[in-house]
């Protein structure tokens, strides 16, 4: 998680871990029944990523006792230094001149302070003050507390994001020191702090883990620079160019050739993303034992474990032969050297010993490029890791050479996708389930119909998802419906891979406005908007400059709107999770088998959730008209349904009907 002032004494780290000791302690044990909940790395500064500092969050913020940084712009000085003179906050640091941080014009004084007394702090400095606010250049942003929320919303595991000292060229994946905390983050006592409050609570910390390369600041590649011949250069990939071009053809992740020259030499390193993001060289025993040295650093402190990111690439062929272009550019694709090597569980094995398997450590892998018939090697008993994410649906949505020609998906094709992986991964293990993550627009916008874009639908997509046999991770925003944002321009965007499949869709012929459609459609910037807190100016998450635009309907998307009403998509998550993880159903949600059902329907999407002593039916209409449905199984009760103002009795025959969007858990006789 993350914060965004450069002051060391403020961040987001102590924040989270005063909202966990606030939490109470009754915590499910790390299993895999239980349910995830992605923070990464909240409010980045440096252009960063996910808009929030939280994940399930309260309405309000309560300071009190904690430290934070605060800007006081010159209009509120007096009451201000007045709320100083008489003891309700005192400075903490280093008090900056007048525009000392800011480029805007505006006349402001940064300092970090702690409240003494909340509510005489909050009387005098109102309406001026309404948060905690930071400032930096161009990044102003507001951190929001989540106290009750953490306990409402019956969260196990929490993962953030990189927290890594690092450039922020790609969000904090591209990681300058693995042993520092990024300074607008907080500090490394304070993330000890937060390690400790979760621990006390029976809660989980996770982060990512980035290894499959670094930042190009990172000490280790200075190095590798300084001397292209020595014992650094091994840690990377540094080849000798082909007749005055590239070692190979292959295009990055991100565009562009996988390939950048070493200044002063005929050598080119490698980068499959960015050309900030070295790859770093797995062949070299030497290389490997510092990375798990520092992964064992990490979990010795009490980390529960980690989200691997991108780790199926970390394999590479050391000839990097060149394979037939895909693309105008003249260039292939790298994940194609990815699909034809062999060897990465070898090294994903010699990981795991060294490392997770020590300390019983829970991981997730980002793994899209696994091979027919591996996937009892990478989950389950002996798997490579405790999960991975399940991308079937999310792969629906590729384009055959870019977003631009990314194909909508179809409901027959995202159920048979969802099914599919179900049956084929309940023998093995469990996966984990998401409908968004960091890394994707939003589901709302992706995965229903224009109609179904609404609290209904949310509801009804949101419990297929939650209900599924496997681990549901959460993402920040996701437990209120944000949707995909309006983007104007290009300019508007953050994130590097939008901008390249930008320029990616008009060099191959399209408008700037087609473009524009095609990158508003599949952005990660979507779910990188600021979390949209309330209905006040930039949805409460600052008053400053928000480093990302804010989604234009924050006034009807909000958490202080939906915290309050009862019918929510908020309030409906958390029965939803409740549900799943109550004693009564708990073993049934996190074991009970997946057995389709009414799969030749044209818009049903429904299954069974059983184990020897239940059955449950969760069923959803996705499309635009009523559809009835034979029982196959009498019905014991209904145990949730998104429409509170239907009227459901138990049906008195065997038929039931669903209306557009609705779903319905039922719990049936076994027989």
């Amino acid at each position: 998680m993350n914060g965004f002032t450069p002051n060391n004494n403020t961040n987001v780290i102590r924040l989270l871990s005063e909202a966990i000791r606030k939490c109470n302690k009754s915590r499910n044990r790390i299993l895999m029944g239980a349910v995830v909940l992605c923070i990464l790395t909240l409010t980045f500064v440096f252009g960063t990523a996910y808009g929030k500092i939280n994940a399930e969050y309260t309405k309000n913020i309560r300071m009190d006792g904690t430290t934070a940084s605060t800007y006081i712009e010159e209009g509120t000085k007096q009451q201000y230094e007045k709320a100083r003179s008489l003891g309700y906050v005192r400075e903490t640091g280093r008090r900056m001149k007048m525009g000392e941080a800011t480029e805007s014009g505006k006349k402001e004084s940064i300092c970090s302070i702690q409240v003494l007394d909340q509510t005489a702090w909050e009387k005098m400095m109102k309406p001026a003050y309404t948060g905690v606010h930071g400032t930096y250049p161009k990044k102003q942003q507001e951190i929001m507390l989540p106290v009750k929320t953490l306990k409402k919303l019956g969260i196990d595991i929490i993962w953030l994001s990189p927290i890594y000292k690092s450039p922020f060229v790609d969000q904090g994946y591209d990681i300058a020191d693995y042993y520092a905390i990024a300074e607008e983050f907080g500090t490394m006592e304070e993330f000890d702090e937060l390690l400790a409050e979760a621990k006390k609570r029976d809660m989980h910390i996770i982060m990512d883990l980035v290894i499959n390369h670094c930042s190009d600041k990172h000490e280790w590649f200075q190095k590798a620079l300084a001397d292209p011949e020595g014992e650094y250069a091994d840690y990377f990939y540094f080849r000798e160019g082909k007749n005055g071009n590239p070692p190979s053809n292959y295009r990055s992740y991100f565009g562009g050739s996988c390939w950048e020259p070493v200044p002063g030499t005929d050598k080119y390193y490698l980068h499959m993303f960015a050309k900030e993001q070295p790859d770093l060289n797995w062949e070299n025993p030497l290389l490997r034992e510092k990375l798990y040295e520092m992964i064992n650093w990490w979990l010795e402190k009490g980390l529960a474990g980690f989200r691997i990111d991108a780790i199926i690439n970390i394999k590479k062929d050391l000839d990097f032969p060149d394979f037939k272009p895909d693309g105008p550019d003249g260039l292939a694709g790298c994940w194609k050297m990815v699909d034809e090597v062999d060897g990465v569980g070898e090294l994903l094995e010699d990981l795991k010993k060294h490392t997770f398997q020590k300390y019983e450590a829970f991981t997730v892998g980002e793994v899209f490029n696994m091979k027919e018939g591996e996937l009892d090697a990478f989950i389950g008993e002996n798997g490579h890791f405790s999960t991975i994410f399940d991308f079937s649906a999310h792969m629906l949505s590729e384009g055959e050479h870019g977003w631009y020609d990314a194909p909508p998906v179809d409901f027959k094709e995202w159920r048979k996708a969802i099914t599919d992986s179900q049956l084929r991964v309940q023998n093995c293990g469990l996966e984990a389930n998401i409908i968004e993550n960091h890394d994707e627009p939003r589901g709302v916008s992706r995965f229903l119909p224009d109609y179904a874009q609404n609290p209904t639908g949310t509801k009804m997509l949101g419990t297929i998802s939650v209900l599924l046999r496997g681990i549901p991770f959460i993402y920040q925003g996701q437990e209120i419906g944000m949707q995909n944002a309006v983007w104007n321009t290009v300019d508007e965007y953050n994130d590097i891979n939008t901008i390249d499949q930008y320029h990616t869709a008009r060099d191959a012929g399209l408008t700037d406005k087609e473009a524009l459609e095609a990158c508003s459609r599949l952005s990660r910037d979507n779910a990188r908007t600021p979390m949209q807190w309330n209905t006040r100016e930039n949805a409460g998450f600052t008053t400053g400059t928000p480093w990302l635009k804010v989604n234009d309907n924050y006034t009807e998307i909000n958490v202080e709107t939906q915290d309050t009403d009862p019918d929510s998509v908020l309030n409906y998550y958390r029965k939803l999770i409740a549900l799943r993880k109550s004693p009564a159903y708990k073993e049934v949600f996190a074991y009970g088998e997946f057995l389709p059902v009414y799969q030749n329907t044209s818009s049903v999407m429904a299954y069974y959730r059983k184990t020897e002593n239940q059955r449950i039916l969760i069923t959803a209409n996705f499309g635009k008209e009523a559809v009835s449905l034979t029982l196959e199984y009498p019905v014991k009760q209904i145990l949730l349904s998104n429409m509170a103002s239907a009227e459901h009795s138990l049906p008195s025959n065997d038929i039931i009907t669903l209306n557009s969007c609705e779903v319905l858990v039922f719990e049936l006789e076994t027989l």
